[in-house]
């Protein structure tokens, strides 16, 4: 027993004694990031950082299809989908679901960059500042997505009171967190996005799924949208429109695949122009998955009768499909979409609206006319009638139509339904008939804040989570 603890202390020594030298020694088959390339490849690992799932905000608005199957069967998805307000949404969301621990993944890349960057070896100060400014408009962005999703919708008069999301700005493994306000957050997100802009973040990015100079005054025009604030969303969406204003012409798509597309006994899959080269990035961006070979979601009959007549981008992604007990409108296309990221469409309706809510005397022209910009691009000639509106209320309604079309699958129809809802005077109730029977959706109802799951709350780290909803 002696030579055994002899032994044990002996050994313990000469590991103490020899801790700085294997300190110093890069683990086999392992690299220690340390150069400024280094540390932007985690830009790059597409499937990681570059995705935004957010599946439950898409089910509640019913602008994806579910089965008849998973209808019948309890789970989250099924009590947003059937507007479920007795179903405990805690208790179901209790598996690690994809948005929150996605978005935070993203973001600890982020964190891990722009603490890291200032000192990476093999580059210049610009070239450092560069990759930081991309860090700081992702992360940016995903606190944008995570605080429309988990927390309540901005009001002015009470967000420096209610709760948002865990802010995490740190590289450091189990630092500490707050839970700060809503006000805070977005504070925290103007803040990143102005200080990338600061920063020298390039008219021109490395990539497509590096987001450019236009990308962060897009996401600024989104948050002062979000915040009420015309004023700023129109100047900035004005400044990202400086940057890159172009439209794809879906109606050139549409003849060109309109053989197929027209073959109701055709379901084969086109590849959608909503990736790399797609002139209307300003940042891509995926949803749910980021394979070649993924497809778009399917979506309800009722919500494809919300679609313009007409409308050469939805003609193009989906046809009416009969599959047994389900019937749905089958998505078409197939390759890389950019439903998560930053788009010249978008600031044109961002800009359509400002105008709209800033106008004097009740001249919606300016407004229309940025709209019907966007419509010349998508609706067939034979359908095409310039929009105009009379009163605030028509013009909202129109380019709400075509946003909310043109941006399904993203998170930005359910923000501006949530934004609509709190203003009260253009808020709206969902209704919808399944198998015989009408459901509704209230504008006030809990179920437009999704809860947070049950591994956030149980397992929260240096820091605390208070859920933002009831049930």
């Amino acid at each position: 027993m002696n030579r055994i603890i002899y032994f044990c202390i002996t050994l313990a020594c000469f590991l103490c004694s020899s801790c700085n030298d294997y300190l110093n020694i890069a683990p086999k088959g392992n690299k220690i990031p340390t150069t400024l390339a280094d540390f932007e490849a985690l830009l790059r690992d597409q499937y990681t950082i570059s995705r935004t799932p957010v599946e439950n905000a898409l089910y509640l608005l019913n602008d994806v299809y579910l089965t008849n199957a998973k209808v019948n069967t309890p789970s989250l998805s099924q009590a947003n989908y059937m507007w479920d307000e007795s179903a405990d949404r805690i208790m179901l969301n209790n598996a690690d679901e994809g948005t929150y621990y996605v978005l935070y993944g993203a973001i600890s890349s982020c964190n891990l960059i722009i603490a890291n960057a200032p000192t990476a070896t093999e580059a210049t100060d610009a070239e450092r500042k560069e990759v930081m400014a991309y860090a700081k408009v992702i992360r940016a962005l995903c606190y944008d997505v995570l605080v429309n999703y988990y927390a309540d919708t901005y009001d002015k008069a009470t967000a420096a009171e209610k709760r948002s999301v865990p802010l995490i700005a740190s590289a450091d493994i189990d630092a500490p967190y707050t839970q700060v306000s809503i006000q805070e957050m977005y504070d925290f997100i103007i803040q990143d996005t102005k200080e990338a802009i600061e920063m020298g973040i390039p008219a021109q990015s490395m990539t497509a799924i590096h987001p450019n100079l236009g990308a962060a005054y897009a996401l600024l025009a989104r948050v002062y949208l979000q915040m009420q604030n015309y004023d700023e969303a129109l100047r900035y969406a004005n400044l990202a429109l400086e940057q890159n204003n172009q439209l794809f012409d879906w109606n050139a798509f549409y003849e060109e695949h309109q053989a197929a597309i027209d073959d109701p006994d055709n379901y084969d899959k086109i590849v959608t122009p909503m990736q790399y080269d797609y002139v209307e990035n300003y940042y891509l961006r995926y949803g749910v998955q980021s394979n070649f070979d993924s497809y778009e979601y399917n979506i309800p009959v009722e919500r494809a009768e919300r679609f313009e007549e007409g409308d050469a981008r939805f003609l193009s992604r989906w046809k009416l499909k009969v599959d047994n007990n389900d019937t749905y409108y089958k998505a078409l296309e197939s390759g890389f979409f950019n439903h998560g990221g930053l788009t010249t469409c978008e600031a044109y309706l961002i800009k359509a609206e400002c105008q709209a809510r800033l106008a004097q005397n009740n001249d919606y022209a300016e407004s229309m006319n940025t709209l019907n910009s966007v419509r010349i691009t998508r609706i067939r000639p034979d359908k095409y009638q310039p929009a105009t509106a009379a009163t605030l209320e028509e013009a909202l309604s129109l380019i709400r139509r075509t946003k909310d079309n043109e941006l399904i699958f993203s998170i930005v129809p359910f923000a501006d339904a949530r934004r609509f809802n709190l203003e009260g005077t253009y808020a709206s109730t969902l209704i919808k008939t399944y198998e015989g029977k009408e459901y509704s959706l209230s504008p006030t109802s809990h179920l437009w804040t999704m809860p947070f799951p049950a591994g956030a709350l149980n397992n929260p780290g240096n820091g605390s989570i208070e859920q933002n909803v009831s049930k």
